[in-house]
């Protein structure tokens, strides 16, 4: 579970998560970089669509400040149900993502991880601040402020404007 470091953080660098293996991650070492903030699922039916393209567009931008930070969810149709292990060796193994892949979280509810309540707190549209389905993206700018939210069936690909935008702010 993701704890926080403030109690009224000013940005995303400002909370410790913990990775897959279970090491405590404070977020400040992103600072200065562009991050898509993603709840993944191993057995979602975007799950193929999303990882491969994730992964394309991280390879692409990496070197210039941009950063996939994935945090996978089980609460949505239990479709992240394995161990943070295997969570881990699915997404290597079959997808050979190179982008860091963040302990199991709640997204959703009283005990969503404190990153996600933060990320949810701006103004999202009709459906409230509840993350619809496995897949939402939250892009981050420079500053560690949620810039934009994606709904779920997003690809990742139509974001990447907004990242290249982001990346050429000094």
């Amino acid at each position: 579970m993701a704890s926080q470091s403030t109690n009224n953080p000013p940005s995303v660098y400002d909370f410790t998560v913990k990775d897959a293996k279970g090491n405590d991650v404070d977020l400040s070492i992103y600072k200065g970089k562009v991050l898509l903030i993603v709840n993944v699922a191993s057995q979602c039916g975007m799950t193929n669509s999303n990882y491969t393209e994730l992964n394309q567009l991280y390879e692409k931008y990496r070197d210039q400040g941009f950063e996939v930070l994935a945090f996978p969810c089980n609460q949505f149709g239990e479709e992240e149900p394995g161990s943070n292990h295997q969570i881990l060796e699915f997404v290597c193994t079959r997808f050979k993502s190179e982008f860091p892949i963040f302990s199991k979280v709640d997204v959703n509810g009283e005990n969503a991880a404190p990153l996600y309540k933060f990320l949810k707190l701006g103004k999202w549209g009709i459906l409230g601040d509840d993350i619809q389905w496995n897949f939402a993206k939250f892009l981050v700018d420079k500053n560690g402020q949620a810039v934009d939210r994606y709904y779920p069936t997003t690809s990742p690909f139509t974001i990447e404007r907004d990242v290249k935008q982001l990346l050429a702010l000094l």
